[in-house]
């Protein structure tokens, strides 16, 4: 089942150190994301993406205010970060097991091998693997948990330009079989637009939401590169606009 999140972020705020003053990371963000959307946080570096992710996470419980999960317990979360973080000493399907549920189907396992491509590569362990398979690896452990609410913080920032193209439509075609809640961070606009539901765009630290753009038109039809170009380039006008 997935799930509808209330996010009221008062302030996160990370302490002076090492000769550096505090830093306010987010201030009155306040958004809500719809069960079953693929919401995009879109902004400049440094204003508090990442931080959100991990609040909603619960990684990072210290700030001031409230996460609330359409009134269930903490859902089943998913997290890919810009990094695969495969653990080294496993094989590919073990890190998959890793992550498994109690009582869940083991072949889930090798059904999301076969779904994400890597079958042939069940038996590798991540240092053989290339960044687009290391990539699809951590989608498909992600997906293994059967997540209700997926994150995903820039997790294809670092690939060359077709294999992202060719990664991006993997994870809709995922989240279209297998339903979540999706909450996406990125900053290129192309990104955004070709995945997002609705795009929630942060001002500078200390980051809170200024604006929202919806995307009018079905995933299924985001392949058309002319109505994906000038969509980009509104987000990427308006983004510009919140720095300047």
């Amino acid at each position: 089942m997935t799930t509808g999140i209330a996010l009221e972020v008062d302030e996160k705020r990370y302490p002076a150190e090492g000769g550096h003053g505090a830093v306010i990371a987010l201030r009155g963000l306040h958004a809500r994301i719809a069960p079953n959307e693929f919401c995009v946080l879109f902004g400049p570096s440094g204003c508090g993406k990442s931080t959100l992710l991990n609040i909603i996470a619960g990684i990072d419980r210290s700030f001031l205010g409230q996460v609330d999960f359409d009134g269930q317990h903490v859902p089943r979360i998913g997290y890919v970060f810009q990094a695969p973080r495969l653990l080294p000493w496993r094989t590919v399907r073990e890190n998959l097991e890793l992550v498994l549920r109690r009582g869940a189907d083991p072949g889930i396992v090798e059904t999301l091998l076969n779904e994400v491509g890597l079958a042939e590569a069940a038996g590798f362990y991540p240092s053989r693997l290339s960044g687009g398979m290391a990539r699809r690896a951590a989608l498909a452990r992600a997906f293994a948990i059967d997540p209700d609410l997926l994150l995903l913080d820039e997790p294809f920032v670092s690939l060359d330009a077709a294999a992202a193209v060719r990664l991006r439509a993997l994870l809709l075609r995922l989240v279209t079989t297998r339903p979540a809640t999706v909450l996406f961070v990125t900053h290129d606009a192309v990104e955004a637009v070709t995945l997002a539901d609705r795009i929630l765009l942060l001002t500078p630290s200390p980051g809170r939401v200024l604006a929202e753009m919806p995307i009018p038109i079905p995933r299924e039809q985001r392949r058309d590169q002319d109505i994906i170009s000038v969509l980009a380039a509104k987000l990427a006008c308006l983004g510009q606009k919140l720095i300047d």
